[in-house]
């Protein structure tokens, strides 16, 4: 199995125009030959521009406290980053397509909704600034992400939210800060895998907490 896995890390190595070592050059070397061998395929694989992936799955659980639902809404102003309805048992997909121009990637998720159309969140990831990852929300809005690696998954963290306008970048302040956000990604084995998305504030607790199951398409 590990020899296979060297034989597939090389050749992946050896072809640029397939290779995605960006997230790898984030991780070094030791932490990311320490992520399931699904997970650094799927976050190895770089795409055409324009060419995309899907994942399909189920939200499984979705908690917002009363402060959260309120912050979600809030959002929209900004394109509604987070997610709307508690509760879980909602199909979901996550989209993610190579974007050329920027050299980043567009990341789009379909939430269905027990009410009205569903909710659709578009963000992309740059890997640029201070951490070497942010994730644009909208209208300016972004989150410097920091990125480590555990024995069964990629785990983002929030750094620093900025408001970037023009040429013009504005740290925001902790106070002003939602909280603390992050992002696991499991592996769970057969093309499985769990995003956990979590949102606490320092003195408010949990805002936020989302589970979802997906799989490879």
């Amino acid at each position: 199995m590990a020899q296979a896995l060297a034989r597939w890390e090389a050749q992946l190595a050896s072809d640029a125009a397939l290779a995605d070592l960006r997230f790898a050059r984030l991780l070094g070397s030791e932490g990311w030959a320490r992520l399931p061998a699904l997970v650094r395929a799927r976050f190895a694989k770089r795409y055409a521009p324009g060419c995309s992936v899907s994942y399909a799955g189920v939200i499984g659980e979705c908690r917002l406290s009363a402060i959260g639902l309120c912050l979600a809404h809030l959002c929209r102003l900004i394109g509604a980053p987070l997610p709307l309805d508690r509760g879980g048992g909602l199909a979901a997909v996550v989209t993610v397509t190579e974007h050329g121009p920027s050299g980043g990637q567009v990341w789009t998720r379909v939430y269905a909704r027990r009410r009205g159309f569903p909710q659709v969140i578009h963000s992309a990831k740059m890997f640029t600034g201070p951490t070497g990852l942010e994730e644009y929300l909208g209208l300016g809005f972004g989150v410097a992400l920091t990125v480590s690696a555990e024995r069964d998954r990629i785990v983002f963290r929030s750094h620093h939210y900025f408001l970037k306008l023009g040429k013009l970048r504005f740290r925001l302040p902790r106070w002003l800060a939602p909280g603390q956000l992050t992002i696991d990604h499991i592996d769970h084995h057969h093309g499985a895998f769990a995003f956990v998305l979590d949102l606490r504030h320092p003195l408010l607790g949990e805002l936020i907490h989302q589970h979802g199951e997906f799989h490879d398409q």
